[in-house]
């Protein structure tokens, strides 16, 4: 793992030990505390946190609703009501899964853990320009990324969070698993990692506006996808591997996947490009839909002014 650290962000905990952090350090210890409960047990109190949130955190739950309706029009009403409940109960135990990638070993969970195509990843290390990992914004974010760190040597890229205590925390944690964990911006940083051929985690799967964009279809619905990949792999040289980390759902435990490297890319056609990037990703998203974070306005941005807003609620 590499020794260079990101110094970007505080992660010095003597930073925080004025009376105004302390309900953050509580939340903390409270995280720390569940995390050393069994996985069963998690997992069960996670899905009565997403129980409490489908029923009570009405604007989330609409926002998945109207994902859930746009990108599954072949299941019946009730059966993408189901499956938005679901998605609530898989992502209350992605919330619990935070402690565990956060504050225990990943070599803990080996014994329940099974990676896929980790062949793909040294045939493309064997080229020496690096790769860019496409990750997805699936339940288990953090504790997959984790896990893989047992498997391969890898950076990531990290958006901070709003409260530095705890991105303090998220930061260190990561710093523990990845070699650096690099700001969403950082994209210099990226860049010379790829360099001396490393391997770095990198999602796109978000609406970040009007810059930067194309739209390209996303379950078939025209979405505002960011460029950035392709010029990336288009500097660099990279392969662009996807990547994906879901967990089962018949007992505890966990897949990770690697796919062969996107072909032909960066084609010179970002929208191809883009197409090809939403494409992988959905596939991913096929194996286990209540997996992924549908709670996010994915299609905020829209083609044209006059378009609907896909989330106005109707009067």
């Amino acid at each position: 793992m590499s020794k260079h650290k990101s110094r970007t962000r505080e992660t010095r905990y003597t930073r925080f030990l004025h009376p105004r952090w302390w309900p953050s350090w509580l939340g903390i210890g409270f995280m720390w505390l569940m995390a050393q409960l069994p996985i069963r047990v998690q997992w069960w109190l996670g899905k009565l946190i997403g129980e409490l949130a489908y029923r009570l955190v009405a604007r989330r739950r609409h926002i998945t609703e109207v994902n859930i309706r746009l990108c599954f029009p072949e299941l019946s009403a009730a059966e993408q009501q189901a499956l938005v409940r679901k998605a609530f109960h898989s992502n209350g135990i992605g919330i619990m899964e935070l402690g565990l990638a956060w504050f225990r070993n990943p070599r803990q969970f080996a014994s329940i853990t099974q990676v896929h195509g980790l062949e793909h990843v040294d045939a493309a290390l064997a080229r020496g320009k690096g790769i860019l990992l496409l990750g997805g914004h699936y339940s288990t974010l953090d504790l997959g990324g984790s896990l893989v760190t047992e498997h391969i040597d890898a950076d990531v890229m990290q958006r901070d969070h709003n409260n530095p205590l705890i991105n303090a925390v998220m930061t260190r944690a990561r710093e523990r698993r990845y070699g650096m964990a690099l700001g969403s911006r950082d994209l210099r940083g990226l860049l010379r990692q790829l360099k001396q051929n490393r391997i770095v985690w990198y999602a796109t799967d978000q609406d970040y506006g009007r810059k930067g964009i194309v739209f390209a279809p996303f379950f078939n619905i025209p979405t505002g996808s960011i460029t950035a990949t392709s010029r990336i792999a288009e500097r660099s040289g990279c392969a662009v591997v996807p990547f994906s980390h879901f967990r089962r759902e018949d007992k505890p435990g966990y897949d990770i996947y690697f796919q062969a490297p996107l072909e032909n890319f960066p084609s010179g056609d970002d929208l191809a490009d883009a197409t090809l990037v939403n494409q992988t990703i959905e596939r991913e998203i096929r194996r286990h839909p209540d997996q992924y974070l549908w709670m996010h306005r994915r299609f905020k941005t829209r083609p044209g002014p006059a378009d609907p807003d896909f989330y106005r609620k109707q009067d």
